[in-house]
């Protein structure tokens, strides 16, 4: 595992408690050049404002950890 890799799981076991609390979870996907995708599960999947979690949240939260990201994008759960 990568340096990278441990900061953004980090990153993503900071911002967990939030989503299990709603019913939610979060799971790293990829890290490409400056880009990392993660996958939100539960009721994070379908909640209307899960594109403003994942901005507010999970991208400010994992940029501060790793300042070297860009930009954090979502991908779809497998039942969608």
């Amino acid at each position: 595992m990568s340096k990278l890799e441990n900061k953004i799981l980090d990153a993503l076991d900071e911002i967990r408690p939030f989503l299990l609390k709603d019913g939610g979870d979060i799971s790293l996907e990829s890290i490409k050049n400056s880009t990392v995708k993660v996958k939100l599960h539960g009721a994070c999947a379908d909640c209307k404002v899960n594109q403003m979690t994942l901005k507010n949240g999970v991208e400010t939260t994992i940029k501060k950890y790793a300042p070297e990201i860009k930009e954090v994008k979502s991908v779809l759960p497998l039942s969608q």
